[in-house]
């Protein structure tokens, strides 16, 4: 793994550790009694969600194709710039989708 990935990776992983924190204690404070309207009356035209989420997403859109293109390198031999192009397509795919879903609930 390249200096730069192995930077991204462990940078991103520090950012996931924090996020998804907040993100599983959040999840666990909204099912005690609230409802879904409830949660996203509190998340719609939220700048705060939004940038958190934003946050979020672009992190793991960057750590997880890292990561897979190692696991893919070492089992299947995969190698090469088709390997590095479709980690490419993933984590744009990832981000895309992720910032999508996380637009749709700040927008309403």
């Amino acid at each position: 793994m390249s200096p730069l990935l192995y930077l991204a990776q462990r940078g991103t992983a520090a950012i996931l550790a924090l996020t998804v924190a907040v993100h599983l204690g959040t999840i666990l404070y909204a099912v005690r009694g609230l409802t879904a309207g409830e949660i996203l009356g509190r998340t719609q035209g939220n700048l705060g969600f939004l940038i958190f989420y934003a946050v979020f997403v672009l992190a793991a859109a960057i750590h997880a194709p890292i990561g897979l293109r190692s696991v893919l390198r070492e089992w299947t031999g995969w190698r090469g710039r088709s390997l590095d192009l479709a980690m490419l397509a993933l984590s744009a795919l990832l981000a895309g989708l992720g910032l999508r879903a996380a637009l749709a609930v700040y927008l309403g």
